[in-house]
């Protein structure tokens, strides 16, 4: 810490300063009051404390003590200067702190972005939660985001780590960690045809819907390819609420996550199991190969060492 520039004595002299020993010095002193016992709690001779404390006044162009055989007394200035010096120390110290909790990954800053199925999967409350009782002297901020920008968000580090639904292009320099399973289902409007019937929904059963496509269309290309048809009038309105809110409002039917089963409440929606082999789906975090914020490679530790969880719908697949 010494060397460090605290207080500028005379601008027209850039060699005089205060340095931050020369305020350790006079606050040991302005609390003592006594030259020897000063001296030895600085572990110095009290000759060199004396030349200092002269340095001091020199360069502030003021006299801090009045000295006498008998006793050592602060002046009008030294008592003003001891209230500030008080505050440059103990803001050095602050100083010091952070910069050493910085170093150690105990502060910090994470920034999050993560599609809709991020939340309705639980993953990343349950991460955060985890995270922030770990280390809650990092603030770590999370936003929803298209999931179509997270990976050129991670590539131009305006976020730390994306949850996304995969399968996704990623960078050569990201990787990739899963964090959830699950499998797609079909979202039918309450009154629609098939909504009502027991069972599984079949793939050629709606080769002449209107599709509402969320951000991750895989579902939706895969029961398009096993019902031998090509979607047609197809939107792509955004996140999983949007799309169910289309599918609410009759506008068309819509290959989503069965996550989504018991997790939203849209009334007018009915989710129904898709027939044949599951179509399985992916959350994963994705971040950078190589980080160089230890805050935020505390958090990547944190999620390589979860295991995914595989999520199961509400209805029988069997039927």
């Amino acid at each position: 810490m010494a060397g460090a520039v605290a207080w500028r004595a005379t601008p027209a002299n850039d060699e005089d300063f205060v340095e931050l020993r020369h305020f350790r010095y006079f606050v040991t002193l302005a609390q003592t009051l006594h030259f020897g016992r000063a001296a030895q709690a600085l572990d110095i001779a009290a000759p060199t404390l004396t030349v200092q404390i002269q340095d001091i006044e020199r360069d502030l162009g003021v006299q801090l003590f009045v000295r006498s055989r008998r006793d050592v007394r602060l002046t009008p200035a030294g008592e003003m200067f001891l209230l500030e010096a008080r505050q440059v120390l103990a803001q050095a110290e602050r100083a010091v702190l952070a910069g050493q909790r910085a170093g150690r990954g105990e502060t910090g800053r994470v920034e999050i972005g993560y599609a809709g199925s991020a939340v309705f999967s639980g993953v990343l409350q349950s991460q955060l939660a985890t995270f922030r009782q770990a280390w809650p002297g990092v603030i770590v901020t999370a936003r929803e985001v298209p999931q179509g920008e997270l990976p050129m968000m991670l590539v131009e580090n305006r976020i730390d780590i994306a949850l996304l639904r995969m399968p996704m292009n990623l960078h050569t320099r990201h990787r990739a960690h899963v964090l959830f399973r699950d499998s797609f289902c079909v979202a039918l409007p309450a009154g629609h045809a098939l909504a009502a019937p027991p069972g599984a929904v079949d793939a050629d059963a709606l080769e002449n819907e209107r599709f509402i496509v969320p951000e991750q269309p895989l579902g939706t290309y895969e029961v398009a390819r096993r019902g031998g048809f090509t979607p047609v009038g197809t939107t792509t309105p955004g996140s999983l609420v949007a799309v169910l809110s289309q599918v609410a409002l009759g506008e068309g039917v819509a290959i989503v996550p069965d996550v989504l089963v018991g997790a939203t409440a849209i009334p007018g929606v009915v989710f129904k199991p898709l027939a044949g082999p599951p179509i399985h789906s992916e959350i994963s975090a994705v971040f950078r190969s190589f980080e160089p914020s230890l805050a935020v490679s505390r958090l990547i530790a944190q999620i390589t060492q979860t295991p995914a969880v595989t999520s199961y719908a509400l209805f029988d697949r069997a039927e």
